[in-house]
């Protein structure tokens, strides 16, 4: 398996599947973050993407080990919901079925460059995030 370079400081974000891989140990998501933060970057997730990620079988132990090593960016009110809502206009998105992506596209937005996201949702989160994050699919 070719590995996938990341940028020297900035910024690793997770999304929902790039959390639920890293609680998984899944060897090549848990190889990007450790190469991230070998780089000096800071490996972060929205509040949100551990409401969409976790569930009855989620390993409580693990959630809690796996977060203590991550920043949580909070979700932190009207400002941030309106632009998660702005980013889902300009995309021509709407609905529940984005609402988590665009709030977790606009967390990304406002982290420190350069940004890389770990998702699943590459087309999605390419409208939603521009060219301003670079996308990892996992």
């Amino acid at each position: 398996m070719a590995r996938r370079k990341l940028s020297h400081e900035g910024t690793l974000i997770l999304d929902s599947e790039g959390l639920s891989k890293l609680l998984a140990d899944d060897e090549q998501t848990v190889a990007l973050v450790a190469e991230a933060r070998s780089r000096g970057m800071e490996v972060v997730i929205s509040a949100l993407t551990i409401i969409e990620a976790v569930h009855a079988r989620t390993n409580k132990s693990r959630l809690n080990w796996v977060l203590s090593g991550l920043r949580v960016v909070p979700v932190v009110g009207d400002e941030d919901a309106r632009a998660a809502s702005m980013l889902l206009m300009n995309a021509g998105l709407h609905g529940h079925k984005y609402a988590i992506d665009a709030a977790v596209a606009e967390a990304a937005l406002r982290q420190h460059r350069p940004v890389v996201m770990l998702t699943s949702d590459i087309d999605d989160m390419a409208k939603l995030c521009g060219e301003r994050v670079r996308l990892v699919a996992v």
